[in-house]
């Protein structure tokens, strides 16, 4: 198959500079190096050691795309829910759960985040707010939507977020979504991680609306194109989003422009797509913009950012040992989990 370079559909400005007053404190910049730091290394060690075969089954790496979930969170509070695809490793951590949980989960171990029966596709820990990855494509769209019903039913003021790679748009369930959402003014944002490629198929071979953000018009949802590469500009349309949710405004669609700078999957062979392309998203690094920021800033002395890439090194390290040094599911837990046998709402005839 000839390697055919990409277009992108729609222009989006990519570029971040660190130049002027930076629109966020010191202390979130911080935040930001750290936690997409500590993603993008536990991704390079998840992807070595499934090369390695510690661990099988799907593999997707969330390298590249760190910035919107960083974004995200920044601007969310205690008590929002966040849900994703297969690619799940980076929600997670974003949201604070430990590392050492999400590492035993690929080795299937009893101390895996789901017990070490979901694997890399199925990462959840209800305590932070992740409510999973999930393998289905599409699933998390309309299972989104019901985890929104119950936050306005309830009258929490809280907002569900709904990540999706461009490829889940083409299911129906997100049309029937988005119609019943609309109509309920669900607190729900839909958040599409436009990586440009469904699997190894780029978008303008997939669809005659190249802007995603148009999907949302016919339903008459707020809806626009954010650059995926900035972590402040995914903050702010966010952080926009989620108040209009949490006032009664109902649902919002995010076209989320990303780039992954691995394959879908670790079988995934990247002939779609040239090396050149690969480089100018690499160029646009938010990892390394947040660095440059801190730096120019002299927020941080350069010791203090070794000791940051020591503690992520080292975090990652501890993962590991404590994956490898945990058990493995006993045959009977296999039972353990399946049905909830005292539910509180099951009516006997």
């Amino acid at each position: 198959m000839a390697t055919k370079t990409k277009k992108e559909p729609v222009k989006v400005t990519r570029k971040s500079k660190a130049t002027g007053k930076p629109k966020f404190s010191k202390e979130t910049y911080i935040k930001w190096y750290k936690d997409m730091l500590l993603i993008r290394k536990f991704e390079e060690k998840t992807g070595q050691l499934y090369i390695q075969q510690k661990f099988g089954g799907f593999c997707h790496l969330y390298i590249g795309q760190e910035a919107i979930v960083a974004g995200t969170v920044s601007a969310s509070v205690k008590g929002d829910k966040h849900m994703t695809a297969y690619r799940s490793h980076g929600h997670p951590i974003a949201l604070g759960t430990d590392p050492r949980k999400l590492m035993a989960e690929l080795y299937g171990r009893t101390t895996g985040c789901s017990k070490g029966k979901g694997g890399s596709m199925h990462f959840f820990d209800k305590e932070v707010g992740f409510m999973g990855g999930h393998g289905i494509v599409g699933a998390q769209i309309a299972m989104g939507a019901g985890v929104a019903f119950a936050e306005q039913y309830n009258n929490t003021k809280k907002c569900v977020f709904v990540s999706m790679g461009d490829g889940a748009v083409r299911q129906g369930a997100l049309h029937e979504t988005f119609n019943m959402a609309m109509m309920w003014k669900l607190p729900v944002i839909f958040i599409i991680e436009n990586n440009n490629y469904a699997m190894g198929t780029s978008v303008e071979r997939t669809t005659n609306v190249q802007d995603l953000s148009k999907i949302g018009h016919s339903y008459e949802m707020p809806s626009r194109s954010i650059n995926g590469m900035s972590p402040e500009a995914v903050h702010e349309a966010i952080e926009e989003a989620a108040k209009r949710a949490r006032n009664g405004g109902g649902p919002s669609l995010l076209d989320i422009r990303t780039y992954r700078y691995k394959g879908h999957s670790m079988s995934d062979p990247q002939k779609y797509r040239s090396k050149q392309e690969v480089a100018d998203w690499v160029g646009q690094d938010p990892i390394e913009h947040c660095l440059r920021v801190i730096k120019e800033n002299k927020w941080l002395s350069d010791k203090k950012v070794t000791e940051i890439q020591d503690w992520v090194k080292n975090e990652v390290l501890e993962s590991i040992e404590f994956a490898e040094n945990s058990p493995y599911p006993e045959g009977k837990n296999l039972y353990e989990d399946v049905y909830v046998d005292d539910y509180p709402y099951i009516v006997e005839y």
